[in-house]
């Protein structure tokens, strides 16, 4: 067959906590607390094109590496998985410097509800990043979906690390007050238990400092060993509104050879 192009339009586009690459799980599903809403846009926003869909607890997405689809793809990666240290054939990893930068989640679907003319699916358990353009929709069938006897390579198993954390009084004190998010304190701790740092990073000994921002919050904390420590956490400006997840629905476009 001939190579061939493909033009496919954005759905809708999602709207995250996770608003940098960095922290976010290797995996969905790792972070129950991690929630977040994809954001139908006209004329994909008819009620219509969900009726039913509230029948499924999961369902899958198809999206786009929208961050990375400009930097090209490689025959040959460094999971993180591994260290970084071993290479192996991008069509046995789920890296994103693919061919086609297309990618495939499944979430948990917590509700559909309408916000004037947009539609909006709120979904649990997600691992994109914000902004991050949705082309597909499917439901997760446990049926055909779930193989209980699949073998699963060299990540087999769900990822797990002994890192421990901890709050400062002034961060835990924050996680209180603030009222939007009352899992907040519990979603930062899954995060920085999955040990987010690049590889290399986890080798060295010395104190480390690090931040990140997680839905409007710029949270500081600090690595000693095994141990995160945060010690602040920042309100940054208020979220985007839903209206403005992905600035417009543009084409989302996806090249490579016919299969």
């Amino acid at each position: 067959m001939t190579a061939a192009m493909f033009q496919l339009p954005a759905l809708g586009f999602i709207r995250s906590p996770y608003k940098q690459k960095f922290a976010i799980p290797r995996q969905p599903g790792l972070i129950a607390e991690a929630q977040g809403e994809l954001v139908l846009h006209p004329p994909y926003a008819d009620d219509a094109i969900v009726r039913g869909i509230e029948a499924f607890s999961h369902l899958w997405l198809v999206f786009i590496f929208h961050e990375t689809a400009d930097k090209g793809w490689s025959p040959l990666v460094r999971p993180p998985r591994l260290g970084g240290n071993h290479k192996k054939g991008v069509f046995a990893t789920r890296a994103t410097f693919r061919p086609n930068p297309i990618g495939l989640s499944v979430v948990k679907l917590e509700g559909v509800s309408r916000r004037g003319e947009l539609l909006v699916l709120h979904l649990s358990g997600i691992d994109l990043l914000d902004g991050t353009p949705v082309i597909d929709i499917k439901p997760y069938l446990p049926y055909a979906d779930a193989l209980p006897d699949a073998r699963g390579g060299f990540a087999d198993a769900a990822p797990e690390t002994d890192m421990t954390v901890s709050f400062s009084a002034e961060a835990a004190a924050f996680c209180q007050s603030q009222r939007q998010y009352p899992a907040l304190q519990q979603f930062i701790e899954k995060v920085l238990k999955q040990d987010p740092r690049p590889p290399y990073k986890k080798q060295r000994d010395e104190l480390q400092s690090y931040g990140m921002t997680l839905y409007h919050y710029n949270i500081k904390w600090t690595v000693d060993g095994n141990h995160n420590h945060v010690t602040a956490i920042f309100a940054l400006a208020a979220e985007p509104t839903a209206a403005d997840t992905g600035a417009g629905t543009d084409v989302a476009a996806t090249t490579g050879t016919g299969q």
